[in-house]
This record gives structure tokens, C-alpha cells and sequence, in this order.
């Protein structure tokens, strides 16, 4: 068990002060306070609440990974790419992110654990490595953490909105604009606790929107997201009427169907955590979430109209695309 001390900048929560003292998330602050891993001046603390003085001195314990109770499981996964501090792997629609109540083995925790020899432990036993999630019925792109140091440098940069993620996302109906921002604030919902909801009271969200296609009875567009809350695309989406396709929390009954969520994070950049360098990953949408939509292209000769960060240079990811998608479009 690591250890890292720093003193509070001045007076405030614990849960806040630990995320800024750390740099790590303020929900990872969150959850290691509840785990009983921060300490004010030596003493275990157990409330997010609780108000701390300026100049205390704070701890927080750092599990050894290498003691994790969680199993390690031989389950095929991609690594898109990997070094001594990170790697980019792609999450597969219908699997959930870490252990959990329902959950407790195969999971991406238990795949990691096996096919990767080290991960962070600042986010705890249960999710080593994990510097944000992807819902369970999201595919794509997810960032791990090797190290802490790499974890804490990774998170920062989520924090202060510099790490880019962008997703694919097949709406129900047609979009009357090019573009937009959604701007509606996020809270739990208060009708009903397994949901998310626009609420005037909710945390800060902004999710960015451009067109690529209108389709029958549907769109596929390119989201960019600015920050993270649970669910948010799926709630603004539901928020401007326009509710994902497959969605089975926050979508509709009746019009077009899909056989899972039309969700995928296709994209993501950010900087080395040691070395500074930017960094820009793709992964182009899997077969079953591309087989659906072309199928509701009503120009199905015409080119579909790619994301900008498609043409990244060095990537030939337009191509790769076109490739998965061209037997598709003779259907």
C-alpha cells in the first residue's frame, strides 16, 4: 500500500480538497474517502463532507494493485495501443467497466487484470487502472493507467477538459441543424434513481454536436463531449428529443430499432502523461453498429460523410471505415 501527503491549499470539503491536493477525480477523492484510504492529520476520515482547515496535512493510501481480491480472467480484449505508463483499449458493447453489485466477474477490471501486468491504484481494488468509464452498452476507445503517477497526470487532464473524446451516435428522427451544444445541466433524477436527468440543480454539462447524415427515421452524428457525467449524451440526446437508438434506459418504444445501444467512442486525444506529446487514437465503429445505420442510409451510393479527426495524419482510418462499410452498402 503507496501513500501520497500533501497539505490542504486552504479550508474546504475533504472530497475536494483531496481531488485538488491529488489531482485525481473528484468521484475517485469521492470513493477513496469512503474506503477509508484519506486521512486529515493522521486521522481516518469516512465523510465527503467533512470540513477541513487550510495547512492540514492529507493522506491518501494507494492500494497494491498486486494484492487485488478481483480475478484475473482470459478474456479477449483490444489493445489499441499500450507503453510502460498507459494503454488504449476498445471496450465491446455489453461490457461492463469494472466489478459491481450483479457484476463481479467479466468484467474489462478482469480482462485488464489478466492481460496487463501492471495498473494504477488510485482508483482502488475494484478499478484498477480505470481513468474514466464507458457505459456498459457503449463500445470504444477507454484510457488505463499503468501507474499512479500516470493515472494522477491522465485524470488531471480530465479535470481541466484537455483530454479530447469524440463518439459516433445514431439519433431517432432527423436533425433541422448542421451543429449544436447542449448545455443542460445533470443530476440523478428524482423520479427515478437508475436514471440520469436535466435538472436546474445538476452539475455542469456540455455536450457538442455536428451532423453527418440524415437517414430514415434517424441521424448519425459526431458528438464531442466536454465533460464527463454519467450518461450525459444519452440525456441530452433524450433532453433535445432526439434519443439514441438501442437505448433502453432513455430511448422510445416506437419508431426504428436497433439491436444494441448506437453509441461508440471512436476517438480520443490527449498528452503522454510523461512525456507531453499529443497523442490521437481511433477506433472505427464495430460491424454491428455499422451493419444497422447502413441499412437507413437513404443514398446508400452516396460517400458517407466522415468526422474531421478521421483524416488525422497517419491514420488511414476513412479507409478502414470505407472498408467496413462497403459490403454493407450493396445490401
Amino acid at each position: 500500500m503507496g501513500r501520497m501527503i500533501g497539505k490542504a491549499p486552504c479550508e474546504g470539503r475533504i472530497d475536494v480538497l483531496t481531488s485538488v491536493v491529488f489531482g485525481c477525480s473528484r468521484a475517485q477523492a469521492a470513493r477513496a474517502v469512503a474506503e477509508g484510504r484519506v486521512f486529515v492529520n493522521e486521522t481516518c476520515v469516512k465523510k465527503t463532507s467533512l470540513w477541513v482547515q487550510a495547512d492540514a496535512t492529507i493522506a491518501m493510501n494507494v492500494p497494491d494493485i498486486r494484492e487485488s481480491p478481483l480475478a484475473k480472467e482470459d478474456i479477449p480484449i483490444q489493445i489499441l495501443y499500450q507503453d510502460e505508463d498507459l494503454a488504449v483499449v476498445v471496450k465491446p458493447s455489453g461490457m461492463v467497466v469494472h466489478p459491481a453489485a450483479g457484476h463481479e466477474s467479466g468484467t474489462l477490471v478482469n480482462a485488464l487484470l489478466f492481460a496487463l501486468e501492471d495498473l494504477s491504484g488510485i482508483g482502488g481494488m475494484k478499478r484498477p487502472g480505470i481513468v474514466h468509464r464507458l457505459d456498459k452498452d457503449t463500445s470504444g476507445l477507454l484510457l488505463v493507467a499503468k501507474n499512479d503517477s500516470a493515472h494522477l497526470a491522465l485524470s488531471r487532464q480530465l479535470k481541466e477538459r484537455q483530454m479530447d473524446k469524440f463518439y459516433l451516435a445514431v439519433v431517432q428522427g432527423h436533425m433541422k441543424e448542421e451543429a449544436g451544444v447542449i448545455t443542460a445541466p445533470i443530476a440523478r433524477s428524482c423520479r427515478d434513481r437508475k436514471k440520469m436527468a436535466v435538472e436546474p440543480e445538476g452539475r455542469e454539462a456540455l455536450t457538442e454536436w455536428a451532423l453527418l447524415e440524415n437517414m430514415k427515421g434517424c441521424a448519425l452524428l459526431d458528438v464531442k463531449i466536454h465533460t464527463g457525467r454519467t450518461h450525459q449524451i444519452r440525456v441530452h440526446m433524450r433532453h433535445i428529443q432526439h434519443p439514441l437508438l438501442g437505448d433502453a434506459l432513455y430511448g422510445v418504444k416506437s419508431g426504428l430499432q436497433a439491436p444494441r445501444l448506437m453509441l461508440h467512442a471512436y476517438a480520443i486525444a490527449f498528452a503522454h502523461p510523461r512525456t507531453g506529446e499529443r497523442m490521437s487514437l481511433i477506433a472505427p465503429p464495430p460491424e454491428a453498429f455499422t451493419l444497422p445505420f447502413c441499412k437507413w442510409r437513404e443514398n446508400r451510393s452516396s460517400s458517407l460523410r466522415y468526422p474531421d479527426i478521421l483524416q488525422l495524419k497517419g491514420h488511414d482510418h476513412e479507409s478502414m471505415m470505407d472498408n467496413t462499410l462497403s459490403n454493407q452498402d450493396r445490401m
